[in-house]
């Protein structure tokens, strides 16, 4: 597809936000079932749930623009799920806590790439003035930032200090 127009991009940068939302939740899942600690395991499975809230946000915002949420398939997430699969899932580590640190460090990382696509794709939908679809996408990245702090206070207040 030839991206001539701003709506063009927006509609790329929301399959593409779809893909990396549908490759995340996996690993997110993946994630929680190794980690130890209650609060980052509630954490996480909280995370799959906003996941999920963000695939059914965007799948039907994607279609009203007459396009297939799947016609793209995001390489980011791809290889930062690879990057999860290397340094939390399929690593040894010698201490609980110390995998909790990591796993924290891998989410993080996806829902920072979560979180500068929903920003695009908020700021097109502003500037195309779709104020419906504004308002879905500021409540994905409003709930995606929030998992993110979410994650920093685990980490700061708990699983860092455990894990020095």
């Amino acid at each position: 597809m030839a991206l001539n127009t701003l709506k063009d991009v927006y509609i790329d940068q929301l399959q593409d936000l779809y893909s990396a939302n549908r490759q995340s939740i996996e690993a997110t899942r993946k994630l929680a079932d190794k980690a130890t600690d209650a609060e980052l395991k509630s954490a996480l499975k909280d995370g799959v749930d906003g996941i999920e809230r963000g695939i059914e946000t965007l799948k039907p915002i994607i279609e009203g623009h007459d396009a297939k949420p799947t016609g793209e398939f995001c390489k980011g997430m791809e290889g930062i799920v690879k990057e999860v699969d290397a340094h939390a899932l399929n690593t040894d580590f010698g201490d609980d806590a110390v995998r909790d640190a990591m796993i924290i460090s891998q989410y993080q990382r996806m829902t920072h790439y979560a979180i500068a696509g929903y920003g695009c794709v908020l700021a097109f939908a502003k500037r195309l003035e779709l104020a419906g679809e504004v308002t879905k996408l500021a409540e994905c990245l409003d709930q995606t930032y929030e998992g993110d702090r979410r994650m920093t206070a685990i980490a700061v207040n708990d699983v860092n200090k455990v894990a020095a």
